[in-house]
């Protein structure tokens, strides 16, 4: 199931790169095109993982020209994309201090794939639980969908 959806994300994010122009890496203004695959996955995301790690959900986001893309808010994750200055860390940089989780290990893992200002990116980060995701990503857009 993880490698069907994988494949068809893989799949999305060429066809959006060749309907933004992608190929030609042209860039866009100040920054280069975007098309990214975002992924939520239930698991640590580690590689001996693979076969028992479920993906939750997933979108694509095209920040060439126009937002689009599967993703609900593609506007305003591409602006959020954009604010990390292509260090997607930046994403965890505003956890929400008042929200209290419970301390039990069931891992999510983020993941980000695809191309970024130009340059090809491959992100993920790990968490401890959902309530931790949730907290540490403070709403941010790009993972809101």
């Amino acid at each position: 199931m993880r490698r069907h959806v994988i494949a068809v994300s893989a799949l999305s994010l060429l066809c959006i790169a060749g309907t933004t122009g992608l190929a030609e890496a042209q860039p866009a203004g100040g920054h280069g095109p975007s098309a990214m695959v975002f992924t939520v996955v239930q698991g640590s995301g580690a590689p001996t993982d693979a076969d028992t790690d479920t993906v939750v959900r997933a979108a694509t986001l095209s920040c060439a020209y126009t937002a689009e893309g599967t993703h609900p808010a593609p506007r305003a994750a591409c602006d959020a994309l954009n604010a990390t200055d292509g260090e997607l860390n930046r994403l965890l940089a505003a956890p929400d201090t008042s929200r209290v989780c419970p301390m039990y290990f069931d891992p999510v893992t983020v993941t980000a794939d695809g191309v970024l200002h130009g340059r090809r990116v491959a992100w993920k980060h790990t968490f401890s639980n959902t309530c931790v995701m949730a907290s540490t990503l403070n709403e941010n857009p790009v993972y809101a969908f």
